[in-house]
C-alpha cells in the first residue's frame, strides 16, 4: 500500500492519521463525560470527601486532558501532511448538496480537531488546580495568564466546540455509512486498511463555499453560547471585577484598632493560600478579611501591640478547586463561616512577628506569623507568610498523605496601614 495519495485513493500515512485520530476521540470523549460527572459530584454540598471518588476524577480528567492535547498534536501533523497531498476527488461530484454537505464536514472536522483540545488546554492553563496533563506535555500556555475569567470563557467556548465536534462526526459517520450500504460505492473503502481496486473519480473543482459555510456554523455556535451564557456571563463579570479589585474585594474591609493612640487602618492588601495538589502548586486569596490592629513601635525588642483578622471563609478563590475547597471535608463553610486569627505582635532583634492563635473548623491552634515591617511616617506595609499543617484543622481528614494533597498550605500576607487616631 503506498504511503502517498493519490486523486483516487488515501495513503498508508493519511489512513494511519485517521484511524488514530478516531480512536483518540472515541477514548477522550466517554472519559470527559464520565470525569464532568464525578465533578459534578465532588462539587455537590452533599459531598463526604471520598478520597476514592477524587482520586477516580483525577485519573480521567488527566487522562481526558492528555489525549485531548494528543489529539491537538496529531490533527496539525495531519493537517500538514494533507497539505502537502493531493486529495482524493468525490465520487459523486455531481450530487451538489451532497458533495457541499461532505466538504462542509470536513472542514468543520479538521477545524474542529484544533479548535477543541486547544480551547480545553487554555482553559486548563488559565485555572488553578484539579488534574493535571501528564507528561510530556506542560500545565501552562505562553500568553496565557491564571485568570479566572479567561478559564470561564475558553471553557465555555471548549463546550461549545465539543458538541460542534460531535454532531460534524455524526454527520460524517451517517455520510460514510450512506455510500457504503445505501450507495454501495467505493468511498469508505479509500479509508480503510489494504488494497482494493478503487474506481477513478470524474474531473472536479472545489471552491470556498464549504469553508465559508463551515464558518457560518461556527459562527452560528460560538453566538448561541454566548445566548445562553455558557462563556460566564455574570460570573465572569464578577471575576473580571474581583482580579482588578473594581469590586472592592481586593481591599478588606478593616475596623480600627482598639487601643488608644494605637490604631490603624488598612488600606490595601492580600491574604493569600498555597498548596500542592497532584504535584502541582494551587494558589488563591481570600477576596473578604477584616483586620483590628493595634500597633506602637518599641525602642528595643519587645512587645509592640496586637491584632485580630477575621476571615470569609467562602470569599476564597482557588480556580477550578475553590468549589471543593468549601465541601466538608475542607473547609466546610457551611458551618464554619470564618476564621479568626488572634495574636500579640512583638519586636525581634530582626523583624517582627505575631505569636497567638488561629481557628480554622472549630480547631484552634498556636500560630506564630514572622513578618517584615517598613515603617515610614504614618504608613506601615508589613509581609509574612504563615505555614500551617492543613491536618491540624482537619482540613482534608480523608487524604491522610501528600500524595494527592500536600500537608503544607502557606498563607502569604501582605498590607498597608495608615496610622488611624
Amino acid at each position: 500500500m503506498p504511503r502517498a495519495n493519490s486523486f483516487s485513493s488515501y495513503g498508508s500515512i493519511a489512513k494511519t492519521f485517521h484511524w488514530l485520530t478516531a480512536l483518540l476521540i472515541f477514548s477522550a470523549f466517554p472519559l470527559g463525560y464520565f470525569a464532568n460527572g464525578l465533578a459534578q459530584e465532588i462539587q455537590s454540598p452533599g459531598f463526604d470527601g471520598s478520597q476514592a471518588v477524587i482520586a477516580r476524577a483525577t485519573l480521567l480528567f488527566s487522562l481526558h486532558k492528555t489525549l485531548g492535547v494528543t489529539v491537538f498534536f496529531t490533527a496539525l501533523l495531519r493537517i500538514l501532511w494533507a497539505l502537502s497531498q493531493p486529495k482524493p476527488g468525490l465520487l459523486h461530484p455531481d450530487r451538489k448538496a451532497e458533495a457541499l454537505a461532505a466538504e462542509m464536514v470536513h472542514w468543520l472536522l479538521y477545524g474542529s480537531l484544533v479548535a477543541v483540545p486547544l480551547s480545553g488546554w487554555i482553559h486548563h492553563a488559565a485555572t488553578t488546580g484539579f488534574a493535571p496533563i501528564w507528561w510530556p506535555f506542560g500545565q501552562s500556555l505562553p500568553f496565557v495568564p491564571k485568570s479566572e475569567v479567561a478559564a470561564s470563557f475558553f471553557g465555555g467556548v471548549h463546550w461549545v466546540l465539543v458538541w460542534t465536534l460531535g454532531a460534524s462526526l455524526a454527520l460524517h459517520i451517517a455520510g460514510a455509512l450512506k455510500h457504503h450500504v445505501i450507495d454501495r460505492d467505493a468511498t469508505l473503502h479509500r479509508m480503510l486498511p489494504g488494497r482494493a481496486d478503487l474506481p477513478q473519480p470524474p474531473a472536479q473543482t472545489h471552491s470556498l463555499v464549504p469553508l465559508l459555510a463551515a464558518l457560518a456554523v461556527w459562527a452560528g455556535a460560538l453566538s448561541g453560547g454566548a445566548m445562553i451564557g455558557v462563556y460566564g456571563g455574570q460570573d465572569q463579570r464578577q471575576a473580571k471585577e474581583r482580579e482588578s479589585g473594581a469590586d472592592g474585594t481586593v481591599a478588606p474591609v478593616v475596623a480600627a484598632g482598639p487601643a488608644a493612640g494605637g490604631g490603624w487602618a488598612v488600606q490595601s492588601g492580600t491574604l493569600g493560600l498555597s498548596v500542592t495538589q497532584m504535584g502541582s502548586v494551587v494558589s488563591g486569596s481570600f477576596g473578604e478579611w477584616d483586620a483590628v490592629i493595634s500597633f506602637e513601635e518599641p525602642a528595643a525588642p519587645g512587645p509592640a501591640g496586637n491584632v485580630e483578622v477575621t476571615v470569609a471563609i467562602a470569599s476564597l478563590e482557588l480556580g477550578s478547586v475553590a468549589g471543593q475547597a468549601m465541601g466538608a471535608d475542607y473547609f466546610d463553610s457551611a458551618n464554619f463561616p470564618t476564621a479568626l486569627f488572634k495574636a500579640d505582635i512583638e519586636k525581634l532583634a530582626e523583624g517582627y512577628q505575631a505569636a497567638g492563635t488561629l481557628t480554622i473548623k472549630g480547631q484552634t491552634v498556636p500560630v506564630t506569623l514572622p513578618f517584615d515591617l517598613e515603617l515610614e511616617g504614618n504608613t506601615a506595609k508589613m509581609a509574612g507568610t504563615l505555614t500551617l499543617n492543613r491536618l491540624d484543622f482537619g482540613i482534608g481528614k480523608s487524604l491522610p498523605d501528600e500524595s494527592s494533597l500536600g500537608f503544607a498550605v502557606d498563607v502569604p500576607v501582605e498590607l498597608e496601614a495608615v496610622r488611624a487616631d
